[in-house]
């Protein structure tokens, strides 16, 4: 795996769950909010797509910047409170239906792919 390879991994985890969120931010809510918590109004929407934006955004980025091996480590550490998120508001507040924890196989995924990255480019660092 090159770290090239890791950083276009990475920005397909946020192109595809953020595009869903973007395009279809109802379908989003509706598949991955407990009824409980779901919401339809207009701002639950919008606020919605404004987060898939944001993700679309950073995996457009991702594609295009080249990351040194210190980008995937802090990335790697960053992802880390996710990890507490998706537990929070899956088992303690049921929030995430089993669909809504995509987001934690995205966070798997990404921190995974932050690792072997950051291998990479220390290897290609270091030539």
């Amino acid at each position: 795996m090159t770290a090239k390879m890791a950083q276009y991994g990475i920005a397909a985890v946020f192109l595809l769950l953020g595009g869903w969120a973007l395009f279809a931010p109802a379908n989003v809510i509706e598949l991955a909010v407990t009824p409980e918590y779901r919401d339809s109004t207009y701002l639950t929407t919008f606020t919605m797509a404004c987060f898939g934006s944001q993700a679309v955004l950073f995996g457009i980025m991702a594609l295009v910047l080249e990351w040194p091996s210190r980008a995937f480590l802090v990335f790697a550490a960053a992802l880390l409170p996710f990890f507490w998120f998706n537990y929070h508001f899956h088992y303690v507040e049921p929030v995430l239906t089993s669909i809504g924890m995509l987001d934690f196989a995205g966070n798997i995924t990404m921190l995974v792919l932050a690792l072997l990255g950051w291998r990479a480019a220390k290897r290609d660092e270091a030539v």
